[in-house]
């Protein structure tokens, strides 16, 4: 029976912050396009992100807690499958969908789908199986590191064919956190990161709008009107709110002069509404998430549970932290929604979906 109580409360506490603090944070930033593309558009938008993405997602939110995690174990391969067949899906033609020259979305009926959302969890699920199983030779070369490699290259070699390099270097960073807490050793993991740092060159030498990103990063004034114009109108935004925000819903940038204020430049819009005391606030809510996750972990009464909990951590704590610190300047611009706050249905379906799993690992601690 689903038993809610039974959850870790601190855990159950830092995501219901994280998912309806996220969705004011939504709406205020949806002002901005009712404002330049009228009611319809608005009413659509914030349609698919309520109905999609909080209804159906608090739907796989109770499933992921209701049933024991081992069972997810028994449905990983056959989840992987079906979320890579899915994810090559995207180039089926009157099925896919392209916007802006990438493959990234089905579409059924009304509504889109990013079925890469899908995978991150699948992989994480996948990779924590066959993990277990190994978990006495994984420092085999043969037995660890290669099929590792193979796993993760699969899942690369379909996303970066959309293109989605920044969603596969999200997997990437979980799957390689799983792997070295399943006992890799430290020779693999320095395998993983010199191979992850030349494939990361290559990709930047190959394709011009990574390598304008880098050069973006390098010098954020090059280009005003241009490629750094995003970055431009972020950091305005955000020092515009200085320490106390303008106030929930007083954002200027997000009116027609930050580029996706609902979605990638969505933290824009909220620091300069909140402030420097409002953007901490929000980083102390996703480190309360993600440390209170890795307890969780270390104390799952089995490997897989625990290969779980860490891999949802790091897939929701990586792709948070690298949307907050390229609307900061730190790196490159990434294209990757805020977890729990950006425009997306189907990404806030399936990461209330995933943390539901990762309750379903508190209650066996608890238990």
């Amino acid at each position: 029976m689903f038993r809610l109580a039974s959850v870790d409360r601190i855990l159950l506490l830092s995501i219901a912050v994280l998912v309806f603090g996220g969705l004011l944070i939504f709406l205020s930033a949806s002002l901005g396009l009712f404002a330049t593309e009228g009611s319809t558009k608005f009413s659509d938008v914030a349609l698919g992100q309520i109905v999609l993405g909080l209804g159906v997602g608090f739907l796989a939110f109770i499933l992921g807690v209701s049933m024991p995690h081992r069972i997810w174990r028994r449905l990983a391969f056959f989840l992987f499958i079906v979320s890579v067949l899915l994810t090559l899906a995207v180039f089926t033609p009157n099925f896919g969908l392209e916007l802006n020259g990438a493959h990234r979305w089905i579409h059924i009926g009304s509504f889109t789908f990013q079925p890469a959302e899908l995978l991150k969890v699948a992989y994480v699920l996948f990779l924590a199986s066959w993990l277990s199983g190994v978990k006495r030779t994984v420092g085999n070369p043969l037995h660890g590191l290669v099929p590792f490699l193979l796993i993760t290259g699969v899942v690369g070699a379909v996303l970066l064919s959309q293109p989605d390099t920044d969603t596969f270097v999200v997997i990437a960073a979980a799957g390689s956190a799983m792997f070295f807490s399943a006992g890799a050793r430290a020779r693999d993991i320095a395998v993983i990161i010199l191979a992850g740092a030349i494939g990361l060159a290559v990709l930047v030498y190959m394709r011009p709008y990574l390598a304008e990103r880098v050069a973006t990063f390098l010098n954020p004034a090059s280009d005003p009107r241009g490629s750094s114009y995003q970055i431009q109108q972020s950091l305005l935004a955000i020092g515009a709110g200085e320490v106390f925000g303008r106030g929930f819903g007083q954002s200027i940038q997000k009116f027609g002069k930050l580029p996706e204020p609902i979605s990638d430049s969505i933290f824009s819009v909220f620091a300069e509404e909140f402030g420097f005391a409002g953007a901490l606030a929000l980083i102390v809510a996703f480190l309360t998430f993600a440390l209170r996750g890795l307890w969780v972990a270390a104390r799952s009464p089995d490997m897989f549970g625990g290969l779980v909990a860490i891999g949802i951590v790091v897939v929701v704590i990586v792709q948070s932290f690298m949307n907050m610190a390229a609307m900061l300047g730190l790196i490159p611009l990434s294209g990757l929604p805020l977890v729990f706050v950006s425009h997306g249905g189907s990404a806030l379906a399936v990461a209330l979906g995933a943390t539901g799993i990762l309750l379903s690992v508190s209650r066996a601690v608890r238990s």
